[in-house]
Order: structure tokens, then sequence, then C-alpha cells
């Protein structure tokens, strides 16, 4: 990546920052005394992350060095570009920013349409994990809170486990064919949009192929796809001690399935607002909910426990957007 467009990702992180510093109204008195009632368990819920994002740049790491390219991405780089790319996708609407980072980073080595393979069978991946997470934590209610069973959580998790297996497919006909190409042809039928995508559509369209094959052939590889996606999801899992700790910190009797629980619920409504950045309002909706229905106390609790994964999430942004000038070197080998 030139470094002009390098220090504009750093300075576009910088400026994200102080405005949603701001925004939170943080009130640096209130914060003490909060940190100080949850003592040791704020390093707790800060530091799984590490594990987290281990698992996630491992994922990252299989998948760019299973690509048909000599090159090779060493795994503390594959760190660096994991840690920065998530904090420009919660600082931008869509999660937009981190994918494009990631691209920019990797074109100059093994070429753009290489970079845009990895990058974005990675963000399938990522993706598909969600399901698999929201999957399970439909299981754990049913084996966790089966008195709580009535009519309208059995026709939910009954719809969810048929849009599950549909997603399945879809993504499993996605990885082996690729769907760029096919993706972008829904452009094409939609009025006011499809007279400018017809014209990027035949600009761009050997391009999009070439992206395609390369993910047809990164999928081709079975032991890298399945471990890559095995990591995805062992990373999903870790990421529900944040929450065992967050709710041990307010002495509340729960158990890690009940965390794993309080994750795949918010996680599932912050992924339907996805257009929020840093899923704003939602996150604290949806843990007030879950907290609510699974006999944990008031709602309350809900918005006590968002304040520390957005404490969480500030510091690993920060991270993030501090790395975007370390070991820019050399990326790849």
């Amino acid at each position: 990546m030139r470094p002009l467009y390098r220090n504009l990702f750093l300075l576009f992180g910088i400026v994200s920052i102080i405005i949603m510093m701001y925004g939170f109204g943080v009130d640096f008195t209130d914060l003490h005394q909060r940190i100080a009632r949850v003592g040791l368990y704020l390093p707790a819920v800060v530091g799984i992350w590490v594990f987290v994002y281990a698992f996630n740049a491992g994922a990252f790491y299989k998948i760019v060095n299973s690509g048909d390219h000599n090159k090779y991405l060493p795994y503390l780089h594959a760190c660096k570009l994991t840690v920065s790319g998530f904090a420009f996708s919660y600082t931008t609407p869509f999660g937009f920013g981190g994918a494009p980072y990631r691209v920019m980073e990797l074109s100059s080595y093994i070429g753009t349409p290489r970079a845009m393979s990895c990058t974005v069978l990675y963000s399938m991946m990522h993706i598909l994990s969600h399901f698999f997470l929201w999957m399970t934590g439909v299981v754990m209610f049913i084996i966790l809170y089966f008195d709580k069973m009535n009519v309208f959580f059995t026709t939910l998790f009954g719809i969810f486990t048929l849009v599950f297996f549909i997603v399945i497919y879809f993504f499993y006909y996605g990885y082996k064919n690729g769907m760029i190409v096919k993706l972008y042809g829904i452009l094409l039928y939609i009025p006011f949009v499809k007279k400018y995508a017809r014209k990027f559509y035949e600009k761009n369209i050997k391009g999009m192929e070439q992206v395609d094959e390369n993910i047809a052939y990164l999928h081709s590889q079975p032991r890298a796809f399945y471990s890559a996606l095995l990591m995805e999801y062992v990373g999903r899992v870790i990421n529900s001690y944040e929450y065992y700790f967050i709710l041990l910190s307010l002495g509340l009797p729960v158990s890690f399935g009940d965390a794993l629980l309080v994750l795949a619920f918010s996680s599932l409504i912050g992924n339907m607002l996805f257009f929020f950045p840093m899923q704003l309002g939602a996150r604290e909706g949806s843990l007030a909910f879950i907290v609510k229905l699974l006999g944990f106390g008031t709602p309350s609790i809900g918005l006590f426990a968002s304040f520390y994964t957005r404490i969480r999430e500030l510091f690993w942004i920060i991270v993030g957007v501090s790395l975007v000038k370390v070991g820019t070197k050399k990326i790849m080998k």
C-alpha cells in the first residue's frame, strides 16, 4: 500500500476514535467508578480478545497462504492485518472499511484479484461462522432453558434452522463456483443503478471472473478451508468469555453456556443492524432483552454489560489503528 493511503487510513482511524469518544458522552468520573466496581474483570474482558484475534488471524493466515501464488504471509503480519482490519470495520457503516484495507495491503504482493479473493473468502468465512454460532445458541437454549420453550420459540427456532441450511447451501455453492460475478449481476436489473453497473461490469468482468476462480481454487483445498472455518468458529466460542467475565463481575451465577447465549443473541441483532457503526444502540437493546429473558435481572444489567464491550472495542480500535504504521516494509515474503 502506498504511504499516502496508509496515512489516510491512520487519519480516518484517529478521527473516528475521537468522534466515538465524544459521541459516547464519556463521563470520566463515572468511568472510574465503574471500572473500580468491575475490578480485575475488565483486563480479562479486554484480554480475552488476544485469543479471539489469534484464531481470526489463523484463519486469514490459512486462506492467504493457500492461494495459487508464491508469496508467504507470516502469522504476525496476519495478526496485524486482522486487528487493523477489524478496527476499520468497527468504525465504518456496513463494516466496509476492513476489507479495502486488507486488499490494499496485500495487492502489491500478490496482485489485486488474488488479494480480493482472499479477503472476500475470509469475509464469507467470518459471516458463515456467525451462523454456526447462532445455531449453537439455539441448541444451548433448548438444552439449558427447555422450560421456557413454547410455540413461539419452537416456531422461531424451526424457521432459523431452515434458514441455516439454506445459507450453508448458498455459501457452499459460492465457495465452489465463486459468487462475485453472480452477485454483481443482480445490480444489472436494479432501476437507476443498472446503467452505471453495466459499464463497470463490462470494464471489470475479467477481473471479477479471476476473483471467482481464485475463490474456487481455495475451496478446492479442503484441509486449509475447513481448518480456517474451524478457527473462526473457535474464536467466536472463546468470545463468549467476554460476557462470562462481565456477568460474573455483577455477581450473577452464570455458566459458560449462559454467556454463549448472550453473545449469540446480541451478535444476531447486531448483525441484523450491521449498517450502524459499532452497532450503536443495537447491542444495548439486544443485551437488555436477552438478560431479562434468561432471568438474570433487570435490563439495566444488559446496558451495563454493553458499556464494557464498548470499552473493549475502543481499546482494540486504538491498537488496530496504531498498527497501521507498524511492520509495513515487507508484509509478505
